[in-house]
């Protein structure tokens, strides 16, 4: 009898361990980009030809790009943890070119992309070159394409509550947090709940008001992989911003979890 016993608890422990370690050690690079481009025009570009090759190296070793939504479901505890070797890509600001030169390897690779828009550029002429509406529309009917919000007209939060006053700065929050968000559900046709930083720029009482503007989950730029320990907190959760030097071989490190953390000034 001893002896079923022991083998009962043994069984046990063999099929609860695995799945208690896949939880433990779930980390997820989410890469951010910005622009491409045949050449390096500023520091945001990344070269149209690095994102290809960085993309084949993604598909020769074995990486599956996944929804941003199945990451966060998981923090939430709402969604199964990612496979191993799980990868996100996001791109910020709705530029012209993740229509003209991003779409197309997106549709090769047939992977999934979450785009970061300020509304308040789409459809107009102005020297920051976003994509319109219809582009927009176009790459969510695709289905691999997920738009979600990076406030009205990318503010510096940090030099405006320098600048104003109490008052007028919380309702600019408020209006740069509820005003995207209105905005990017009307002309989308769906739903808006999260939302990525400009300049990375966060604290506690911008995560409140995120929270209480209807997001669940808030994206930083600060340089490491998402791990369960972010699920503490929602609206901080780290993502790699790109640069085109980063080419394949730093690449490679920073999805590996090798690339070392550059240090806070």
């Amino acid at each position: 009898m001893m002896r079923v016993i022991a083998a009962v608890l043994w069984l046990a422990v063999c099929c609860c361990v695995p799945a208690a370690w896949a939880d433990d050690q779930v980390s997820v690079p989410i890469l951010l980009y910005h622009r491409f481009g045949p050449t390096v025009a500023d520091g945001m570009t990344t070269k149209t030809e690095v994102f290809a090759a960085q993309l084949k190296w993604l598909k020769d070793n074995g990486y599956t790009v996944i929804p941003l939504r199945n990451l966060v479901n998981y923090l939430l505890g709402t969604g199964p943890a990612p496979a191993p070797k799980s990868v996100v890509i996001a791109a910020d600001d709705a530029h012209q070119t993740v229509y003209s030169d991003m779409f197309p390897l997106v549709k090769k690779y047939n992977i999934p992309v979450t785009i970061f828009c300020y509304p308040s550029c789409v459809s107009r002429i102005s020297s920051v070159k976003c994509m319109t509406w219809e582009q927009l529309n176009e790459l969510q009917n695709t289905g691999l394409f997920d738009i979600q919000g990076h406030t009205f007209w990318h503010p510096n939060f940090k030099r405006d509550k320098k600048k104003m006053k109490p008052g007028e700065y919380e309702k600019s929050v408020e209006a740069q947090l509820t005003k995207s968000k209105a905005v990017l559900e009307k002309h989308l046709g769906k739903k808006v709940d999260l939302l990525a930083w400009p300049f990375g720029i966060y604290d506690d009482y911008l995560e409140k008001e995120a929270k209480k503007a209807g997001y669940v989950a808030a994206f930083s730029i600060e340089r490491r992989l998402v791990t369960k320990a972010d699920a503490q907190d929602m609206y901080s959760l780290p993502r790699y911003l790109l640069a085109n030097s980063d080419g394949v071989k730093n690449f490679a490190a920073i999805v590996e979890g090798k690339a070392q953390e550059k240090k806070k000034k």
